[in-house]
């Protein structure tokens, strides 16, 4: 696992033998979500638009929607109102104000209550407008304007009275007439660019006339995130995690899988690999206790990353990869002798393996069978069994786990002859008539039996 790459098999095997603990697990998520909605109660937000009437750059649109959540506006805002405990600063953060296309302010305000966000946000734009035009007002100087106006008004009588002395001057048959003509026209027309800049230089009159584009609607739904979506989000977030967490622990995981790894790791050879017919049960280890019995209960005694067993042969065939075993065994020993075989506890597959190798070998060689804890292992001493042969599954222990096995071995005065792995396979029932099954689970025997199950 730690080599390959993730694949949607792996996902469904996850999902397939971590079903409970997958399900226990998003419904935790969802709790959480729902008591994140109740922490944070349901939000409702609606929108006012301000029209902004004439000419206005990019720019001074942007600086209009920051005057729209001034502290100036909001204050005004929050004292109109009067909300127990709520004031400009926290105003703030349940308004926000953009420009849109056409020189629309779009000002957007959120609170707990239908009701309270149309008329938040009403009452934002309509503070906004008077602000604005307040602000535009002061800053025109009625002086200013009178004298433009008069000025105005005597451009006007100037072009009257040119006109007048335009018609005086004649039809323009003469020299001096046209050229009379001429001046006048030319007066005109600089008078009247005169006051066109004038206009220009001044356009805030123009741009003071600002609208609110009617009452806001009122919101008919929550803003998101809404309590389905807190509790549909915890549920997905707690779910992705465990798969998650699943393939990084066994990214991360030290279990020797492969042959060579695991041969290495016990500092002997490989005699060969036996099919043993998959057994839910073979893989759950043992343990007893409240907390064995809420993984029993969770689903996750038994290894996910373990691929699902393939189809086996039939009983025939496994038979002849235990003789082969066996053969291969004699011919590594100098003479016939006793063996211990050496099966780590909770390994269920390799005790059922050692037990049905044990009844093929026979007396030649004898073995005797026994557990050993990975956690501190304990090998019998050397007695009237010379040698050790050790029976595992793959991927279920880690080198120093398997070293400390070999370690025990040679404390007790046994050579490790020989490894054997087991692979898990699917059985096809059984044929009528056919030869009985061999390997019946074996009883473990003590030190002062003698071993050797007859076949």
């Amino acid at each position: 696992m730690s080599d390959d790459t993730i694949r949607l098999v792996t996902l469904g095997r996850i999902i397939r033998r971590r079903g409970r603990f997958l399900t226990v697990l998003a419904l935790m998520g969802a709790l959480v979500g729902y008591g994140a909605s109740v922490v944070f109660p349901p939000r409702y937000t609606t929108s006012a638009s301000v029209l902004l009437p004439g000419a206005w750059q990019e720019r001074e649109l942007m600086t209009q929607a920051q005057v729209a959540t001034s502290s100036v506006v909001l204050d005004r805002v929050a004292t109109t109102l009067g909300w127990p405990g709520v004031d400009g600063i926290e105003l703030r953060d349940r308004l926000r104000a953009e420009a849109t296309d056409g020189n629309i302010i779009k000002i957007s305000g959120t609170a707990d209550t239908p009701e309270h966000a149309q008329l938040l946000s009403d009452q934002v734009a309509q503070e906004f407008v008077s602000f604005a035009t307040r602000v535009v007002g002061d800053e025109t100087d009625p002086e200013a304007a009178s004298r433009l106006e008069a000025l105005r008004k005597s451009v006007a009588q100037t072009n009257r009275r040119i006109t007048e002395l335009a018609d005086a001057a004649g039809t323009g048959r003469s020299v001096e007439s046209v050229q009379t003509r001429t001046e006048l026209a030319k007066l005109r027309t600089s008078l009247q660019e005169a006051i066109d800049k004038m206009d220009q230089a001044a356009p805030t009159a123009g741009k003071a006339n600002m609208v609110v584009m009617g009452p806001s609607p009122r919101p008919v739904g929550e803003a998101p995130p809404t309590r389905v979506q807190l509790i549909g989000g915890g549920a997905l977030l707690f779910f992705l995690l465990a798969v998650i967490g699943h393939l990084a622990a066994a990214r991360v995981s030290r279990r020797l899988r492969t042959e060579p790894e695991i041969t290495t790791a016990l500092g002997s050879a490989l005699l060969g690999t036996v099919d043993v017919p998959g057994e839910r049960a073979a893989y759950r280890p043992k343990g007893r206790g409240p907390r064995a019995r809420i993984r029993r209960l969770l689903g996750v005694d038994v290894r996910w990353d373990v691929p699902a067993p393939q189809a086996s042969g039939d009983e025939a065939g496994r038979r002849i990869r235990y003789q082969r075993v066996c053969a291969r065994l004699r011919d590594r020993l100098p003479a016939p002798r006793r063996l211990l075989v050496v099966v780590p506890d909770g390994d269920g597959i390799a005790h059922r393996a050692a037990g049905r190798l044990a009844t093929e070998a026979g007396s030649d060689p004898a073995l005797r069978v026994v557990e050993v804890s990975v956690d501190r292992p304990m090998v019998p001493d050397r007695g009237t069994e010379s040698g050790a042969l050790v029976v595992l599954s793959a991927g279920h222990w880690t080198a120093a786990e398997l070293a400390g096995i070999a370690e025990a071995c040679a404390d007790a005065g046994h050579e490790v002859v020989g490894v054997v792995l087991t692979d898990t396979v699917r059985a096809r029932p059984a044929r009528s008539g056919g030869r009985p099954r061999h390997g019946g689970t074996p009883v473990l025997m003590t030190d002062e039996e003698t071993t050797g199950v007859s076949g």
